[in-house]
């Protein structure tokens, strides 16, 4: 049974409050520029049909959510200032902020709350699972919502973060479509800052919201969101004040200890549990090569994960053959692959699916890509290619943009197998359902079912979990779903990432939710070093 759930103004104030360190306990200071650091560009600027890692970045600082978290994931009030749970599971009912305005200067209402709700089942990568249960959203005055289900949903009140599940304004989407809509990268919102422009290849520059619902808030002039694919050039950004704040990681796994001897920066790991990661090579299952299990279950004895660890992590993160992240402690199975590194085992496996090696000790020739938002990406690739080298498996490397990325493994499904990263999120019904649920399978979709993966059983054992208040039964469809993926092998599970944020020791109270830099930003401030 789902607890009630209410939250005041008064304890949200009191809550944030506690939540900085003491070194972040300092008096705000109004002003100042904010240079904020993404490894590339944002493919809309509004997370509403995208869960790109870029988009992500910037969502929230225009587009708001019903609630914030903190860093236990416990909910906060954002838009929603209380809400309620029937016993049942099936009502969420939200009392929204009076007096909020939409940059245009219209008022923010329920009806907001409701057109998004059914928008995001539509366009939104996630929310078809996220939200599979939500039949009708009700709004009985212009500040209440009350979402009613045709079944429990145990996972969705932490589904209410601003980049995971955006309030939109209905008067600007209404009637258009929604995957084309202009004001996707020109986006007009409640949150503390406005968007004033988006040079193309260079930076977003926002402005602050002077009539912000929350009076004293954002403390910044302006935010600027630069672009820099280079993790060299990332790093002199860094050592030269170009660049105040990166999130994930933003340089070259192997310059973070040079870094951290600069006395001007600080790195911290918080802020990330919303979203643990776990990388991945995925295949298409409908491959000449791959689509047999065993030439699958060859590459998955071929891959060292500890190797990877190292030499594309340097040792930043954990192995993990679950597609659940370690940090997900109540449903991660922390059991070892069923195919442990065995180069022997994996050339009788290719052996006998009838890919014997040829005079030149080549069994086929495949093309791997690689997904360009990280360089440990890129790193596990080039290991990837190393390894199947040595069971006869030539790999050449395809590297891309973003955009071409995701257009080729999601829409034209032109790929035989390929290095991605995936975010969890806070819940593997939201996270995780979408990479290997059959009736995910959609193409133009990103971050989906790419894999065309189809099996029953997982289908049955994520639907009831979807749907399953008792935690412990929970527990168990979320560990026989992993070791059912874990034998079947649409994809080898690698590492689960330990994101690093840097920042200026100026930037103050950056990461003060469990979204961090992904959250508004509303409450960073720049004071002296």
């Amino acid at each position: 049974m789902l607890k009630l759930f209410r939250r005041s103004l008064l304890a949200v104030a009191l809550g944030t409050s506690l939540l900085g360190s003491a070194a972040q306990a300092a008096e705000p200071q109004a002003g100042g520029t904010l240079n904020l650091v993404l490894n590339y560009e944002p493919p809309a600027l509004i997370a509403l049909t995208t869960v790109a890692t870029p988009a992500l970045s910037v969502s929230a600082k225009v587009t708001e959510g019903l609630l914030s978290y903190d860093f236990d994931l416990n909910p906060k009030p954002q838009l929603a200032t209380s809400w309620e749970v029937s016993p049942d599971g099936t009502r969420y009912t939200f009392h929204l902020r009076p007096g909020v305005k939409w940059h245009d200067g219209q008022d923010f209402t329920s009806a907001d709350v409701a057109y998004s709700i059914e928008l995001l089942k539509r366009v939104h990568p996630r929310a078809s699972s996220t939200f599979a249960n939500v039949t009708k959203v009700e709004t009985p005055d212009a500040l209440t919502a009350v979402l009613v289900l045709s079944k429990p949903a145990p996972y969705l009140i932490k589904a209410f973060a601003a980049a995971e599940s955006p309030i939109v304004p209905k008067h600007i989407y209404e009637g258009t479509d929604p995957l084309t809509n202009p004001h996707n990268n020109a986006p007009i919102g409640t949150g503390p800052y406005l968007f004033d422009k988006w040079v193309r290849g260079s930076y977003i520059l926002y402005k602050r919201n002077p009539n912000y619902w929350d009076k004293n808030r954002p403390y910044l002039d302006q935010l600027v969101v630069k672009f820099i694919p280079d993790a060299a050039a990332r790093s002199v950004a860094f050592e030269t004040g170009d660049a105040d704040l990166g999130y994930r990681t933003p340089v070259a796994l192997n310059d973070v200890a040079r870094l951290k001897k600069l006395p001007q920066l600080g790195f911290d790991t918080k802020g990330n549990s919303y979203s643990y990661n776990v990388s991945s090579l995925q295949f298409n299952l409908d491959d000449a090569h791959f689509k047999d299990l065993r030439v699958r279950q060859a590459v998955a004895h071929a891959i060292n994960r500890q190797v990877i660890l190292q030499v594309a992590y340097f040792g930043l993160g954990q192995v993990t053959a679950s597609p659940i992240a370690p940090g997900i402690k109540e449903y991660n199975d922390p059991s070892p692959s069923p195919y442990d590194f065995d180069i022997k085992k994996a050339n009788e496996l290719l052996d006998q699916a009838g890919f014997p090696k040829g005079s030149d000790g080549t069994r086929f020739s495949v093309t791997l890509d690689y997904n360009p938002i990280a360089e440990d990406l890129r790193k596990t690739a080039e290991y990837t290619r190393s390894a199947l080298a040595k069971i006869g498996i030539k790999v050449t490397l395809r590297a891309q943009d973003l955009s071409s990325f995701v257009r080729r493994i999601y829409t034209d499904r032109d790929f035989s197998f390929t290095i991605n990263g995936h975010s969890n999120l806070y819940d593997p019904t939201v996270g995780v359902q979408r990479i290997y649920w059959s009736k995910n399978f959609r193409k133009g979709v990103p971050f989906s079912n790419a894999s065309d993966y189809h099996n029953p059983e997982v289908d049955r054992l994520l639907e009831t979990a979807q749907t399953e208040n008792d935690p412990q039964k929970r527990v168990e469809e979320f560990k026989a779903f992993q070791q059912i993926v874990e034998h079947d092998l649409p994809d080898i599970n690698l590492i689960s990432p330990q994101f690093i944020t840097i920042y200026n020791r100026k930037v103050h109270d950056h990461s003060v939710t469990a979204d961090g830099i992904e959250g508004n930003l509303s409450q960073v401030w720049i004071g002296k070093q």
